[in-house]
Formats: C-alpha cells, sequence, structure tokens
C-alpha cells in the first residue's frame, strides 16, 4: 500500500551548481509538500552507512567519495502517493534516458552526478527519512 511520504537528497553535484532553489520550486509545483529539511554534508562513514545496502556493488565506494564531496539536502516530502509520483518527476538515474522537464534531464550531469536522490519504496522512504531526521524535526 502506498504511504504519502518519501525522502530525498539533492546531492553534492546539484548543490554546488546553485540549483537547490529550483530543485526545491520543482517539488513544490509538483504538489510535494516540505515536511523537514536540511543542508548537511555527509562524512565518508555516514554515506557508508546511508548506502550500506549497496555494500558489495562495485560502485559502492565511489559513491561514499561523491556523496561526501560536498554538501546535501536532506528532505522528507509528503504527497498522496509520494515514491511513485516522485520517482516520476526526477526521472531515470541516467539523465540520458530522463524524459524532458525531469529533475534529472534538468540539472543531472551524469548517471553519477544525477542530481537528486529519491526512495524506490515506501519502506525505503521511512529508513531514508528517519537516517536524517527525528520526530521533533518533522512537521505533521
Amino acid at each position: 500500500m502506498a504511504t504519502n511520504r518519501t525522502f530525498t537528497m539533492i546531492k553534492p553535484d546539484a548543490f554546488g551548481a546553485g540549483n537547490s532553489g529550483a530543485i526545491l520550486k520543482m517539488i513544490e509545483e509538483a504538489g510535494f509538500k516540505i515536511i523537514a529539511l536540511k543542508a548537511t554534508q555527509l562524512s565518508a562513514e555516514l554515506a557508508g552507512q546511508f548506502y550500506a545496502v549497496h555494500k558489495e556493488r562495485p560502485f559502492y565506494a565511489d559513491l561514499c567519495a561523491y556523496m561526501s564531496s560536498g554538501p546535501i539536502i536532506a528532505a522528507i516530502l509528503e504527497k498522496e502517493n509520494a515514491v511513485a509520483d516522485f520517482r516520476t518527476l526526477i526521472g531515470a538515474t541516467n539523465p540520458a534516458d530522463a524524459a524532458e522537464g525531469t529533475i534529472r534531464k534538468l540539472f543531472a550531469t551524469s548517471i553519477e552526478a544525477n542530481a537528486v536522490h529519491g526512495s524506490d519504496s515506501d519502506e525505503n522512504a521511512q529508513i531514508e527519512g528517519s537516517f536524517f531526521f527525528s520526530s521533533f524535526e518533522r512537521i505533521g
């Protein structure tokens, strides 16, 4: 059953390029309510914890290095059917394959520097949101 919350991160490439405001504007214009938001920078250790599900994958070390290379913005978003609708808004992981008008098509520069992270399931949205935010830091 779909929930009404998802998690996202604006990644170091998009943050560093000054695209955070434009991305957040697109998110709000798509009907998402931001219920938690923070700018932070992951250490390599925290990036490793967040992406532990990929620990055995060949790209894990590069992913952790990249995600700890600069500031990010973490957010919990609310909207009916949030996970699926947000995945549509951000577009395919590879920006070359992303649909026109999606966040990744507009702001990503490569499959790694793909501007944003979006939870891929309701369960992961809960886990990922809880990684960054306590209940005190959330609206509602």
